[in-house]
């Protein structure tokens, strides 16, 4: 029976530690772990540089870019790369560098991606012993990193836990790591890998690709389609895009030379099921937001607020080298050296759609063959992890949603009136815009800029020229980050 808690009142200090001693003496010896964690050794292992293709939904996710910094959302490179060290295919002891990581295109928050791809060195079932296909015969290699200290568990839980014990001594395998399973198993819905190939040691995710093609989804309504794509036509062939892109200091960038291979405007579905229109923009590479400031000029243009020659304007950034009008008739266009203030468009509807390579750099796969052939049979396996069957499901709750929404919008307009129409400006059945009026002008997805008054492009306020630009954070805030780091390695050596 235990004592009462004033027997101790009077007890002193040397007594009462006396008899905690006594109580601790007899405690029971808390029992040893039946099993402990077993520590993964990467060491064990081959592994080879494969290429992942995989979609996201930028509206859940601060950009795919990887922050040092906290984000208020997580950044996909963040999570995917919590997936591959979860399922042990990196090792998180060497980071993004141990395994070559490299990235094709980089997207801001919000912005998605149906075909993104990355390039890295992953873990293999594959031993030195397998006959492998050219492609493959050179991206496969033992490797010495350091072990890995525990298990992050960053996601949900994994269906085969990945330990040496489940190895043979000498691996002998037939086919290769399952990885689109593996990682879809424990990725959120909104970020699925979709295909992978093997490539060679020299692949860039980033370096080998030969263009990118971006989709910009918008509503026709209220626009000159006609005109937008005049003012798209003219953005074709390698221009200075400074005017339409945002600046990054940090970068210190001194050439804004891009090539748009193609700008093509482009029923959604060719099908006619939809009534969106898109922008197809192909190009080898694209600046910081170009695609963004590009979709804000071409709404400019389609509500007629400018003419298409406002493009020829932006890329005329040299008076020393001028550039001619784009159609005959039209005025030269003037002289802009540094960008024009204006508000870039929504990015909810930009979709980075593919990455492209030379067909004999990548071979995409869903397993360790070819992609599936039509009417190729199918393992209890396959179907219970179809990814088409999943994202299926979720594009049909976006049908739905939208059917909700439409419903939502006739229920409003039965009692409130649609605001009046003035886009695009004096085409037939428009009225024209009275003095005093506020214009809504599109940004995309339903956002739009209030303004009583318009002041064209050309007439706008600057921002300074990129030489001022870049001069102005090499001497502030890139001379500090110089100094933490040179204290931080003055530090490091100290120690």
């Amino acid at each position: 029976m235990s004592s009462h808690p004033s027997a101790y009142e009077s007890w002193t200090r040397e007594a009462l530690i006396t008899r905690l001693s006594q109580l601790e003496s007899h405690r029971k010896p808390t029992a040893e772990p039946l099993c402990k964690q077993k520590v993964f050794d990467f060491s064990a292992h081959p592994r080879r540089k494969i290429a992942l293709k995989f979609t996201y939904n930028g509206a859940d996710y601060s950009g795919l870019e990887f922050q040092k910094t906290p984000t208020t959302l997580p950044t996909v490179e963040a999570v995917l790369y919590d997936a591959l060290v979860h399922t042990r295919l990196i090792d998180p002891a060497t980071g993004f560098e141990g395994c070559g990581w490299e990235k094709c295109g980089r997207t801001d928050r919000g912005v998605s991606a149906a075909g993104q791809v990355i390039s890295l060195w992953v873990r293999s079932a594959f031993g030195q012993a397998r006959v492998r296909t050219s492609l493959e015969d050179a991206n496969v290699m033992d490797v010495h990193p350091t072990g890995l200290e525990g298990d992050l568990a960053l996601m949900g839980e994994w269906d085969e836990t990945p330990t040496n014990a489940a190895r043979p001594a000498t691996p002998q395998a037939t086919n290769e790591l399952r990885y689109i399973t593996l990682l879809n198993n424990v990725l959120p819905p909104t970020i699925r890998v979709v295909a992978w190939s093997p490539v060679g040691p020299d692949f860039s995710a980033r370096f080998s690709c030969r263009y990118r093609h971006y989709k910009y989804f918008f509503s026709p309504e209220g626009l000159d389609l006609a005109a937008m794509q005049d003012a798209a036509d003219r953005l074709v062939e390698e221009h200075d895009f400074r005017n339409l892109c945002k600046l990054d200091p940090s970068k210190q960038l001194t050439t804004f030379a891009r090539k748009i291979l193609s700008a093509r405007l482009n029923p959604a579905q060719a099908d006619g099921a939809s009534t969106l229109c898109v922008l197809d923009l192909i190009g080898t590479a694209f600046l910081y937001n170009q695609v963004r400031h590009i979709m804000a000029v071409l709404f400019l243009v389609g509500t007629r607020l400018e003419h298409p020659s406002v493009v020829d304007a932006l890329l005329n950034v040299d008076a020393a080298q001028p550039r001619a009008p784009s159609r005959p008739g039209e005025a030269i266009p003037q002289v802009i050296p540094s960008k024009p203030e204006y508000q870039m468009a929504d990015p909810l509807p930009l979709m980075l759609w593919e990455c492209a390579y030379d067909k004999d750099a990548v071979s995409w796969r869903t397993s360790d063959g070819p992609l599936h052939t039509e009417g190729a049979a199918l393992s209890h396996r396959d179907l219970s992890n179809n990814l088409y069957h999943s994202v299926h499901a979720l594009h049909q709750r976006s049908v739905v949603q939208t059917a909700l929404d439409a419903h939502f919008l006739r229920a409003v307009a039965a009692y409130h009136a649609p605001p009046p129409q003035y886009f695009p400006i004096d085409a037939p059945g428009v009225q024209p815009v009275p003095s005093g009026s506020v214009l809504s002008i599109p940004l995309g997805a339903g956002t739009v800029r209030r303004g009583a008054r318009y002041v064209p492009l050309v007439e706008r306020p600057r921002g300074d020229l990129v030489e001022a630009v870049n001069e102005r954070w090499r001497t502030g805030k890139g001379a500090r980050q110089m100094e933490r780091k040179a204290l931080a390695a003055q530090a490091s050596g100290q120690s």
